[in-house]
């Protein structure tokens, strides 16, 4: 079995025990449980964080490159250390909005807000409770209800700082630092990204303005490539088949796509004279025919001049030339 086939076979049962260790340890803390029950929760914590464990481990020693893995799957170890993150997961199905932009920016975008949103809720919210847990039974506590916990992590998150609810413990205040470091870490990537989207919409009919991606650089030369392979193999199709051969069949495609056959070389006639004009060649036989042809056509009357105009008009004059026609 590989690393990709465990995490398929693994992923859904890890939200489950990631939902069951949100529950259990809100079920401690909230409630303050003590004895048995207090053991139980404990218990269900315990097990769903080992599994987290355990299938990091897993991962990391099925993967071929173990150094590299580690490198490339730093969200895994967060699972690990942090069960409850694996339900941010869960939130994908909200990334595939409705009349959304199906473009890779918009679809980056809404994801980033989406897993940025779920992420700071659930960061507040396990905040929450770890300093409950830690403040409520100190002596000189001000955070001694779930509601003021709630109070002092949305203060702490924005870095607001009221100072009216302070933790007095050093694991509380442990919770405070992380929870300060996670709020600017997560406000900063949903500022970076709401910021984006406002540039998108203001250059949406000015789009000629923007620059050019690697991606597009690559399609655009992938393209130039595929037309000057085109247009080398039509130059190369359009060279006499037969140049240079005595007997050769002698065609030649012009550029309008047309054949005509050779002269002499072409024919396989050494002493068939041929006329060749530009491109075309063609042979002396139809340029007598068509010269025939142009001899024994009738000459055209004078244009607008009706037949025997000058004998009834006897004084029609004539031209300097001494045509006997009109203009001459």
């Amino acid at each position: 079995m590989d690393e990709h086939t465990w995490h398929k076979r693994t992923e859904t049962p890890l939200v489950v025990a990631g939902l069951a260790y949100l529950v259990a340890y809100s079920w401690r803390v909230i409630a303050d449980l003590a004895g048995p029950a207090r053991t139980v929760a404990t218990i269900v914590i315990a097990v769903t964080w080992a599994m987290f464990i355990v299938d990091y481990l897993v991962r990391l020693f099925l993967a071929h490159d173990r150094r590299r893995w580690f490198r490339t799957h730093l969200p895994a170890l967060a699972f690990a250390l942090v069960p409850v993150l694996r339900l941010v997961r869960l939130l994908r199905v909200l990334t595939k909005v409705p009349g959304m932009k199906t473009t890779a920016g918009g679809v980056l975008r809404t994801q980033i807000l989406v897993y940025g949103v779920g992420a700071s809720l659930i960061l507040i919210y396990l905040a929450s409770l770890a300093v409950l847990e830690a403040e409520r039974h100190a002596s000189d506590a001000t955070i001694t209800t779930f509601g003021i916990a709630i109070w002092w992590s949305c203060v702490t998150v924005t870095t607001t700082g009221f100072g009216d609810y302070t933790p007095v413990t050093d694991a509380g205040r442990w919770v405070g630092v992380g929870l300060m470091f996670g709020g600017v870490a997560l406000a900063g990537v949903i500022t970076a990204t709401l910021a984006s989207w406002v540039l998108e919409r203001a250059a949406r009919d000015h789009d000629d303005e923007e620059p050019a991606t690697r991606a597009q650089m690559r399609l655009l030369m992938e393209r130039v490539d595929e037309l000057t392979r085109v247009a080398d193999a039509a130059s190369a199709g359009a060279a006499p088949a037969g140049a240079g051969d005595s007997g050769g069949s002698g065609e030649t495609v012009g550029s309008g796509g047309m054949a005509a056959t050779g002269g002499a070389k072409g024919t396989g006639d050494p002493h068939e004279p041929e006329a060749t004009t530009g491109a075309w060649t063609v042979d002396a036989e139809e340029v007598e025919d068509l010269a025939g042809g142009e001899a024994d056509a009738p000459e055209p009357e004078p244009k607008g001049i009706p037949s025997g105009y000058e004998t009834e008009h006897p004084h029609w004059p004539v031209g300097d030339g001494g045509d006997d026609r009109p203009g001459g």
